[in-house]
């Protein structure tokens, strides 16, 4: 089997920063990315639209520059959304999207994730008028719903977790309050973040990554797989049943590809496990794996990797191409990030991408 597809919008991804953003930029490039969502949880992050970097914070601006230079001139767009902290002001907001440099901005919930430590509550920005303003502009909110401050059972038990918890107490008073304010739910896990989606208006989508449509949280733990750590965590069976569900249904137009593939050198650590799952290079072959890519599904697999995400975003569906064809391949190290597949103790992927 070969399939010829559209290059793809990787609408999630971490290039981080210095010398090795080129080998991180170059893998994405190669797996036929033709633009990307990067994230700004940078140090320090990115938090200001334009100007100068200082110490504490960087802009969008010249984030973006630095992506240039390290080969994202490549790319037909880069979005580089506003880390949003306690300091937004529904101000910076509106004087930020005039110009066109800020296009979307980014929730994290604060000591979530990695480089989350500068976030605020998300009842800030529902009170200070800077959702508001992004409702206003026009502007696309990238959400990590996961509801921070929780521990043990609340945080991840049998029956409820961070990202249950988010979906089910803040997202519907979110999507009330702000209706035509456009969401992205990224990198959802479990199938309450699913049906959420499914049943709210057209304004809210939902990105979902390879290794959550792949494992559960029952591969991470089998030998302590620590390459499958993220955050948020894997989940359930029925969690990522429904996923597969959502994202293979033929009528699918709210979910895309978005992988949050986060590059770590070092991924075991002293202090824990560094989270996130490193799928440049490989991650059209594993979502190919994930659908059983074949004739009869391939068009929903498209839409799902290369047309869903433009269309919410206002992007031109790249007039290249890329194919997939079901042969095995040998992932490619960039720098000192390992792969996911080959992290996993696998010398092979079940597809073979060329340009």
């Amino acid at each position: 089997m070969k399939f010829t597809l559209p290059k793809w919008y990787d609408l999630h991804v971490h290039f981080r920063q210095g010398a090795p953003m080129e080998n991180y930029i170059q893998a994405h490039l190669d797996m036929g990315c033709c633009g990307v969502l990067a994230m700004p949880n940078t140090k320090p992050p990115v938090t200001h639209v334009s100007g100068k970097n200082t110490e504490q914070y960087w802009t969008i601006e010249n984030y973006l520059s630095d992506l240039k230079q390290a080969g994202g001139e490549a790319f037909d767009d880069i979005i580089v959304p506003l880390y949003l902290t306690g300091e937004t002001s529904a101000k910076m907001i509106t004087e930020g999207a005039k110009d066109g440099i800020l296009r979307a901005c980014k929730y994290y919930p604060p000591h979530g994730t990695t480089n989350s430590e500068h976030g605020a509550d998300l009842n800030i920005y529902m009170e200070n008028g800077v959702f508001s303003a992004m409702e206003e502009a026009g502007l696309i909110l990238n959400i990590h719903g996961e509801e921070h401050g929780l521990s043990g059972e609340t945080y991840f038990g049998e029956s409820s977790n961070a990202e249950d918890y988010f979906y089910k107490n803040h997202m519907p008073k979110l999507v009330k309050k702000f209706p035509s304010l456009k969401i992205v739910c990224e990198h959802i896990t479990t199938k309450t973040a699913a049906d959420f989606v499914n049943t709210a208006s057209d304004d809210v989508v939902a990105t979902i990554t390879p290794q959550h449509l792949l494992y559960t949280v029952a591969d991470l733990l089998q030998g302590l797989k620590y390459h499958l750590y993220c955050l948020p965590l894997l989940k359930f069976e029925k969690d990522r049943n429904a996923l597969l569900e959502a994202a293979t249904d033929k009528n699918n137009t709210k979910f895309f590809a978005g992988t949050d593939s986060a590059p770590h050198t070092t991924k075991a650590t002293e202090c824990g496990c560094a989270a996130g799952c490193y799928t440049g290079g490989i991650a059209p072959q594993l979502y190919a794996d994930a659908f059983n890519l074949n004739e009869d599904n391939l068009e929903t697999f498209k839409n799902f990797l290369c047309l869903n995400g433009p269309q919410f975003y206002g992007l031109d569906v790249s007039k290249e191409t890329f194919t997939l064809e079901k042969k095995p391949s040998t992932p490619v190290i960039a720098g000192n990030a390992i792969p996911l597949h080959t992290g996993l103790g696998h010398d092979e992927l079940n597809w073979t991408l060329n340009l």
